[in-house]
């Protein structure tokens, strides 16, 4: 129901009942009173676009005051969790929210090509809408635009790639608007093994106890000489900013340099780097 119009001849009963019928329709979540929801898959039609996959029933996040932003077109895709969009004439690197994909370089992690291909796949020639999520910050320390991505169809690209397998939930600064949406396509990913959770792929992150094994194999000639006594696991930060630990036996072990001065260190332990924020590396 829209605005209820209250002329000159209305009397009172009827202006108290005009009033009751609206805030029941308000209440319910009319969408022709109260308009797009950003909780639900936006889309560019009039009409919003919901699909399970996207918007399960027990999806219930904080109240936004932001809304959806667009149609952008996307310039290009960097990886599976960065994109290059025209926002007004000006091309800003946007970092999809609630999402880690593999690293495509710096150094390159299992599936990452793959992630970038998908998310090519899905974006090029496209134009998203952006956004906001009122409860993390508006750009990282990168200067990269932090929001979430719709195609004109509704879909969301971050939760479209963990369901998929082509990348992680991500919760970086508590909790986000779509956290419980990705939360649950990551544990359907996994259990499906889809993509990078495979066993004929990355087979999901390395377990700590794997980790573990794997330093207690190192030998005194691979110790990095700048590491203190018994804390040999790298944890890197990565061009996007995101946390890695490398612990002796990865693939990119060797090649990872500690500088910290960026904020890069060692760890004695994965309990003690996953504490303090990083991940495992895929390997």
């Amino acid at each position: 129901m829209g605005t209820v119009r209250v002329g000159p001849r209305t009397t009172g009963w009827q202006l108290a009942l005009s009033c009751s019928l609206l805030a029941v329709l308000t209440a319910s979540g009319c969408s022709s009173c109260a308009g797009p929801d950003p909780q639900v898959s936006v889309s560019t039609t009039s009409s919003a676009t919901v699909s399970a996959r996207t918007t399960p029933k027990s999806f219930a996040p904080a109240p936004q005051s932001s809304r959806p932003t667009g149609p952008y077109p996307v310039a290009s895709v960097v990886d599976g969790d960065t994109i290059r969009v025209d926002v007004n004439g000006v091309e800003e690197r946007v970092r999809v929210l609630g999402i880690d994909a593999p690293e495509l370089h710096n150094p390159p992690e299992c599936f990452g090509q793959e992630a970038t291909d998908y998310a090519t796949s899905l974006l090029t020639g496209a134009s998203v809408q952006l956004l906001r999520d009122d409860s993390q910050d508006d750009r990282d320390r990168y200067g990269r635009l932090l929001r979430y991505v719709f195609l004109p169809d509704g879909t969301n690209v971050g939760a479209d790639l963990v369901a998929h397998g082509y990348a992680f939930e991500y919760t970086y600064d508590g909790p986000y608007l779509y956290q419980d949406l990705l939360k649950q396509n990551e544990t359907a990913a996994r259990t499906q093994g889809a993509g990078l959770w495979s066993a004929a792929t990355c087979n999901g992150r390395p377990p700590a106890t794997e980790a573990s094994a794997a330093t207690n194999k190192v030998t005194s000639a691979a110790v990095p000489s700048d590491a203190p006594p018994g804390c040999v696991i790298k944890g890197n930060i990565n061009t996007k900013g995101d946390k890695i630990y490398h612990v002796p036996g990865d693939d990119s072990y060797d090649e990872t340099v500690i500088t910290t001065s960026k904020g890069e260190r060692y760890f004695c332990s994965t309990e003690e780097a996953e504490a303090a924020g990083w991940r495992a590396a895929q390997r």
